[in-house]
């Protein structure tokens, strides 16, 4: 009896269990976060169920047969990021469910080595991780030359500035994963303190039609990225290490990322370089070696409405300034310029004695977003620097050892913009930027300080706007205002006051008068405003077309306002000018191009309309204590830069790739009709690829690049030599022969166990060790350029 009861209650049981509702309704719409219109052709699965259905014209569907409780929904769209969702059925149910569906939110969930624009209609190339890999042991500079119309400043092998279209320095903004950096950059031997092994992407804007980016970007944008990181749970990391025979050393670099499902990230990367005196083909350049550290934390949570990050940079390089170029009297000097081989040559070492300069760059980031149904995304982001600068120039007695140039740069930046793409064919976009700079020089030096204590604030507001008149022509246009005002405290020797006309110009900023001193406090505020119109024309899917017209207004920086003084690790004395004033560049740029999987080619021409431009060019020569140097002024003037960058590819088999690629611009001084200082020379490259995917992704390639000799520049100077007793001239100006250089690199992958990879490559520079000197290389006044270097690369992904 108790037997059947037990069964009773049983069959009682389970007929309540299958008589509870299954057969409800998911009644469903898929629609656009931004503009709400609906999205067809969306895919929708409930999680452990195989069957699929489909939104239809309208967003809509329909899933029948629910059970009352939770389901987690699967939801997928093309050129959307999948989302999962819970979903509460509680009998017939009706879910509204949003998707990303806009092309600048894709550049969040693009596949790793895909390229999205930054821009519309300016002129845009980007280098990726695996370019980027290839020059682990070198620089930013040297990487970004293999994009077409940038070239490099070098000073020696170690500093390198680059040059994009004739045009460096200040004018040229560099974006740290979103940050600009504050490195003073104005130096032509201050180079960028950025790891490169630290981006994944690096990505040039051709002149300042990136309005969000800064006004000032007379030459140009470099954006530095690192890859999006995936919302599921997964880690992943790589580990590079590079062997180099010129300078007998190399560097190794890794980094690690854990991501959760949940959103939440965490990213560490460091490296470390080191190599010792770099060879010429025929001696060793004496003091060149470089010692380099960087380290980087990157953690947040992606989340799809809101999200925040948190990043910090460390970066601290080392660098040897070649021995040869610190010279003691004038006629050394004329000596020194005039010879073929370096007055100072010794056996190789890792040593880094003075001359040299040490660089630590902290960098601080937060940043916020929220994403508002309706309407777009608002951006919210705080930014903190601090770069300190030591330049050793070589002292003695109770000096020895100590800075001759010790600053300290701090800044502090809050910005804030917000992207509104709720509109089918036209996008907005709204800005606003605060920043406090404070540069503070150690007066325990015991040397003048050639940059002041100053103060100073920047504010700034932009609006662009973009509209797709078809699916083959887009518009956009865009206005910023920047306001700066500096406040200074600076010392002036009285003589040089009067010697440059201050004392009728400038009385009023005179504190106090010291006798030989003037204590001042040049005030000084600019108002400059930018704007861009652009077209972007599609004629077919291979074809486009971009034409853009720029406006870019930059206000002078504190080296062309005050310097006054020997600039040690540049070896010369730097004068600036207080009357200096904000340049006004007029850009017009066109692309065409072609671009298929058999060939392609594009042509840049660009023409550059710069008023008040700022150079700084030798004027003489001056004696100090420390010995004799060369006198460089800054002045303004009117300037036309004019070029093209032209390039060609073709895949003749599967297997077979050739390159070529031509760069050239002609930079004119309009008020003295004469050729303006430091322009590149022009470029001719020539690549042939070989690639075999079944060989284990074998790839070699030979380049071939040459150099034109720089036919237009300025006169020389003369100079007196006390040892002549006459006035002689100091070739100063003339520029190096024509060269050409062979390089060659070669690359494998092998698989591993557990998806691990192992990637080996080979690299030689210089080839043949040609005997060469570059134009834009400052050491070409004392030594030959780098000869034949060797390095191997070995990457493991893991």
């Amino acid at each position: 009896m108790r037997h059947t009861l037990t069964i009773l209650c049983i069959l009682v049981c389970q007929s309540f269990v299958f008589a509870q509702d299954c057969n409800n309704i998911l009644l469903g719409e898929i629609i656009d976060f931004h503009d709400k219109t609906p999205l067809a052709d969306a895919i929708i699965q409930v999680k452990g169920n195989k069957e699929q259905v489909y939104s239809d014209e309208f967003g809509k569907f329909t899933i029948k047969n629910l059970c009352n409780g939770s389901i987690e929904l699967e939801i997928s769209h093309p050129e959307c990021s999948t989302r999962f969702i819970m979903v509460e059925i509680n009998g017939n149910t009706h879910k509204k469910i949003t998707l990303e569906h806009h092309l600048e939110e894709l550049n969040e969930v693009k596949v790793i080595g895909s390229t999205i624009n930054k821009t519309n209609s300016a002129q845009e190339k980007t280098l990726k991780t695996e370019q980027l890999e290839r020059f682990g042991s070198s620089n930013l500079g040297d990487a970004l030359k293999q994009i077409n119309g940038v070239s490099s400043l070098n000073t020696g092998s170690n500093i390198v500035k680059p040059v994009i279209q004739g045009l460096s320095g200040s004018r040229v903004l560099i974006l740290n994963n979103g940050t600009r950096m504050q490195d003073m950059e104005w130096g032509a031997e201050h180079a960028p303190n950025i790891d490169i092994n630290a981006a994944n992407k690096v990505t040039i804007v051709k002149g300042s039609a990136a309005l969000q980016y800064g006004g000032d970007a007379i030459g140009g944008i470099i954006l530095l990225d690192q890859n999006r990181i995936p919302k599921k749970d997964t880690i992943y990391g790589k580990t590079l290490v590079n062997g180099v025979s010129n300078g007998q050393g190399g560097n190794i670099s890794t980094e690690l990322t854990k991501a959760y499902e949940n959103g939440f990230y965490v990213k560490g990367q460091a490296s470390y370089k080191k190599l010792g005196d770099v060879e010429a083909p025929d001696y060793v350049l004496s003091n060149t070696g470089v010692s380099q550290f960087g380290a980087s934390i990157n953690f947040g949570k992606l989340g799809f409405e809101s999200g925040w990050s948190a990043y910090y940079s460390y970066f601290d390089t080392n660098i040897g300034i070649l021995s040869a170029s610190h010279i003691g009297n004038v006629d050394d000097l004329i000596t020194a310029i005039n010879s073929d081989e370096p007055s100072k040559i010794s056996d190789f070492t890792y040593d880094i004695k003075e001359p040299r300069q040490n660089v630590k760059h902290h960098l601080g980031k937060l940043k916020y977003y929220k994403r508002f149904e309706g309407l777009g995304k608002l951006n919210i982001q705080y930014d903190i620097q601090q770069n300190h600068r030591f330049e050793y120039d070589i002292r003695v007695g109770d000096d020895k050892g100590k800075a001759s140039l010790d600053l300290k740069l701090t800044t502090q930046t809050l910005a804030a913009d917000i992207n509104i793409d709720a509109f089918e064919k036209q996008k907005f976009s709204f800005g606003i930027l605060g920043r406090y700079q404070e540069n503070f020089p150690n007066p325990e030096t015991g040397v003048r300080r050639l940059i002041p204590d100053y103060e100073k604030v920047d504010f700034g507001v932009f609006a662009t706007t973009e509209y797709k008149f078809s699916d083959a022509t887009t518009l956009d246009a865009g206005i910023r205002y920047d306001y700066s005002k500096i406040d200074a405290q600076k010392f002036y020797i009285t003589s040089r006051w009067e010697e440059r006309g201050y004392d009728e110009d400038y009385s009023d900023i005179v504190v106090s008068d010291r006798s030989t001193q003037l204590l001042t406090n040049p005030k000084f505020s600019y108002h400059n405003f930018s704007a861009s119109a652009g077209l972007k024309h599609r004629f077919s899917n291979e074809n486009q077309f971009r034409f853009n017209y720029s406006l870019a207004q930059r206000a002078p920086n504190p080296s062309e306002l005050f310097s006054d003084g020997l600039h040690h690790s540049a070896a010369r004395i730097e004068l600036g000018d207080l009357r200096i004033k904000s340049e006004t560049s007029h850009r017009l740029s066109l692309s065409l191009g072609k671009d298929t999987y058999t060939w392609g080619y594009e042509v840049s021409p660009y023409y550059n309309l710069i008023s008040d431009f700022i150079l700084l060019e030798p004027t003489g020569v001056e004696f100090s204590l420390r010995g004799a140097f060369p006198v460089w002024e800054y002045r303004q003037t009117d300037a036309r830069l004019l070029g093209v960058d032209a390039s060609i590819y073709n895949n003749w088999t599967n297997n077979w790739r050739t390159d070529h690629k031509f760069s050239i611009v002609k930079g004119k001084d309009r008020t003295k009709n004469e050729a303006l200082i430091n322009i590149p020379s022009a470029r001719l490259q020539n690549q042939i690829t070989f690639a075999k995917q079944e060989w284990n992704n074998f790839n070699i390639s030979l380049q071939s690049e040459y150099v034109f000799k720089q036919n237009e520049y300025i006169d020389n100077i003369m100079v007196y030599s006390p040892q002549q007793d006459q006035e002689v001239e100091l070739d100063i100006n003339t520029p190096p022969s024509a060269y050409h250089l062979l390089k060659l690199d070669s690359e494998m992958k092998f698989d591993l166990k557990n998806t691990k990879a192992l990637t080996v490559g080979l690299g030689i520079n210089n080839l043949l060790n040609t005997e060469y000197r570059d134009y834009l290389n400052r050491q070409r006044y004392f030594t030959d350029d780098l000869g034949r270097s060797f390095t191997l690369r070995l990457k493991l992904n893991y």
